[in-house]
Formats: structure tokens, C-alpha cells, sequence
């Protein structure tokens, strides 16, 4: 993303826009670590679509969003418009079918 200040309005507005955004190190295509990759896994067997945020992108922005979201670490997974957590986090509610029902009901949200 270019032209990004990383204010809590900017990603707030990411949030409020995407119904299922992963801020993460790297892609979903070329994830840049193991949790990254992780929760980009898990996010993509859903089957829905789903945004990414690169958070090494900007040396701000991992700072930027740990400050607004109130969550310590990479990567972090927002689905309709409330933060789910980590890759650990998308993994157990994942395998639980927590995961896929909050996703269904927020691409219902539509």
C-alpha cells in the first residue's frame, strides 16, 4: 500500500471496508513467516474472499496497528469488523467450526 499513514481512521476504514482482512508479514501469495503463513492457510480454506494487509511494507505499520488494535503480535485476523486474534487463534476456532461460521455470517452481512 503506498501513501499509507497507518492512523487508526486508515485502518479502521480497512476493517470497516473488507469483511475478512489478515494484516500480516508478507502476502497470502508470499507470506514472509510461519504464523504469517499460518492464519493465510487457514483464512484461504474458507473459501471466502479475504484481504491482506503487508505489514512490513512500512516500518510503521506493525507498530501502528498493535497500538489501535490493542493485540502484541503478527498477524491479525479482523472478520466482520471485530479482531479475532493470531495464526494460533484462527487455527483452533478453524478446527472448532467457529471459524467458518463467523466468516459465513459476515459475508451474510453483505
Amino acid at each position: 500500500m503506498t501513501g499509507f499513514n497507518w492512523t487508526s481512521e486508515e485502518l479502521q476504514e480497512i476493517v470497516d471496508n473488507n469483511n475478512i482482512v489478515l494484516f500480516m508479514k508478507g502476502t497470502a501469495d508470499a507470506p514472509q513467516c510461519g504464523f504469517s503463513n499460518r492464519a493465510a492457510s487457514v483464512v484461504s480454506k474458507l473459501g471466502v474472499p479475504f484481504a491482506t494487509v503487508n505489514v512490513l511494507s512500512d516500518p510503521r505499520a506493525r507498530n501502528a496497528l498493535r497500538d489501535w488494535s490493542g493485540f502484541p503480535t503478527m498477524p491479525q485476523l479482523f472478520i466482520g469488523g471485530k479482531l479475532i486474534g493470531g495464526s494460533d487463534i484462527a487455527l483452533e476456532l478453524f478446527e472448532s467450526g467457529e471459524l467458518q461460521t463467523l466468516a459465513s455470517n459476515a459475508m451474510a452481512d453483505e
